[in-house]
């Protein structure tokens, strides 16, 4: 695994464990789901709806795929499973990219607006300077908006061992504010 995704896997992680327990449970990603839809305020209840799924999906894959003591919980070591088989997880993770894109782009013209974009990613937990340099990174239009496929794409990219040098890396380092 290259290092950068060591990272990004470790954030992640320390982000999805919002109950602060060191392990990956249920409840956070209810609480999760609860802070992101939360933050999409003028998406409609199907998109929210679908996010929360997603959530739900996102844990059952990983606690069905990753809990090896079974105890009901996911640690940091068992974590890293995601990232080193990665098609394992595709469907989840493809699932969850587009609940989350859809979420950013409530009135479906495929664009997602910064504001929108920094609320949902700092509900998820994000620091803020590292998800307006990730948003640049996905070099937007002049109107300030990424593409809903340029999103997805970099939500697949960040969970690939192989990558490197990805818009995703920028969520991970220093330009935290």
């Amino acid at each position: 695994m290259r290092a950068e995704a060591l990272d990004r896997v470790t954030l992640i992680f320390s982000l999805f464990d919002v109950n602060g327990t060191g392990h990956l449970e249920a409840d956070d990603f209810d609480i999760m789901a609860g802070n992101v839809v939360r933050a999409a305020r003028d998406s409609d209840d199907n998109s929210k709806h679908a996010m929360v799924t997603a959530f739900r999906r996102y844990w059952e894959t990983l606690v069905a795929e990753l809990d090896t003591d079974h105890d009901g919980r996911v640690s940091f070591d068992e974590f890293t499973a995601c990232v080193l088989s990665p098609e394992r997880f595709e469907e989840t993770v493809r699932d969850f990219a587009e609940a989350l894109a859809a979420l950013g782009d409530p009135d479906g013209d495929g664009m997602v607006e910064r504001p929108l974009f920094q609320a949902l990613m700092t509900a998820i937990g994000f620091a803020p300077g590292n998800v307006d340099a990730l948003f640049d990174a996905f070099r937007p239009s002049r109107s300030d908006r990424i593409t809903v496929t340029a999103w997805i794409a970099g939500i697949k990219d960040y969970y690939r061992p192989d990558k490197a040098g990805i818009p995703g890396d920028h969520l991970v380092g220093s330009t935290a504010s």
